[in-house]
């Protein structure tokens, strides 16, 4: 039976090039000249995050501005990053905010993935699998629909698709 899965899945060699891309500029701007400005990526397990390092509240803010715009040009989708964590002083006037980048896909997005598959009337199956979701079906033709209802209705996750079988 033909099937697919549903990810949320960021391509983290891009997001590691981007850092290094990031790191890189700030390293050789002038206005963090003599700051302790730098970006650093952990990924510890399953757990990925960004923790920006800044002098100030500008300079953090010019950091993210920085990371964002080399995100955007290796094509990585900037709704994979949570920046809601607050910065928080790490001594002096020193500040850290960590950001993490979400991997896989929520219980309540899995919910709505599978209700919009089951609206949608399409002759397919959805079935959460942990942090994916596989939609199988009889035909091909279907896959391909609810992959185009996907792309149309779900705007607030950025989903790709892979393990497309026959």
């Amino acid at each position: 039976m033909p099937s697919f899965d549903t990810v949320c899945e960021p391509n983290m060699v891009e997001v590691k090039n981007a850092v290094d891309n990031a790191a890189k500029e700030i390293g050789t701007r002038f206005d963090f000249k003599g700051s302790d400005a730098r970006i650093e990526l952990s990924d510890k397990g399953s757990d990925k995050d960004l923790t920006l390092y800044a002098d100030s509240d500008f300079q953090l803010q010019q950091i993210k501005d920085i990371l964002l715009a080399k995100l955007t040009k290796r094509s990585v989708d900037i709704r994979f990053l949570d920046d809601s964590a607050k910065p928080e002083k790490i001594g002096g006037d020193k500040l850290k905010q960590l950001v993490k980048i979400k991997t896989g896909i929520e219980s309540d997005l899995g919910k709505k993935i599978q209700s919009l598959i089951k609206q949608s009337k399409i002759k397919v199956q959805a079935a959460i699998q942990g942090d994916s979701v596989r939609v199988s079906g009889g035909k091909r033709d279907d896959l391909q629909a609810a992959i185009a209802l996907l792309k149309k209705d779900v705007s607030d996750a950025p989903l790709t698709f892979n393990n497309f079988r026959d």
